[in-house]
């Protein structure tokens, strides 16, 4: 039996994110708040988090780049450079785009924004396609 889609899924909902703008195919926008659930023992958010939220903008960026097609997609790999901290209350922001991509496969980035506009985060990722059946 195939697994049921969920969305948004469990782990955007754990951790707050909600996009905010996936109106260009390949792009996404999302935010969330820095949590002190996630901070790690120095009082800033732990990159592990940041790092999902990173995750889950670059998806829906590669799913949007995929017009017309029904498809899952896959994280092969994720390169991030963690810049300036999250601290707790902080609001962040994260613009994922695809900046090559073609049937299978779709080279993005994505960088973090505090609501200051310090550069937090920056990434990279592949993602492989899946079509869904």
């Amino acid at each position: 039996m195939a697994h049921p889609l969920q969305i948004p899924p469990n782990c955007d909902l754990t951790l707050g994110l909600h996009c905010v703008d996936k109106s260009t195919p390949g792009v996404s926008t999302w935010e969330m708040v820095a949590d002190e659930r996630f901070e790690n023992p120095a009082g800033i958010m732990q990159g592990g988090f940041i790092s999902a939220f990173v995750d889950s903008a670059m998806g829906a960026s590669a799913v949007t780049f995929a017009e017309g097609r029904s498809v899952f997609v896959a994280n092969t790999e994720l390169s991030i450079r963690f810049l300036s901290p999250a601290r707790s209350g902080q609001r962040l922001r994260c613009v994922a785009e695809v900046v090559k991509g073609g049937s299978t496969v779709a080279f993005l980035e994505a960088k973090v924004t505090d609501q200051d506009n310090n550069v937090v985060a920056k990434a990279s990722s592949t993602y492989i396609y899946r079509d869904r059946k």
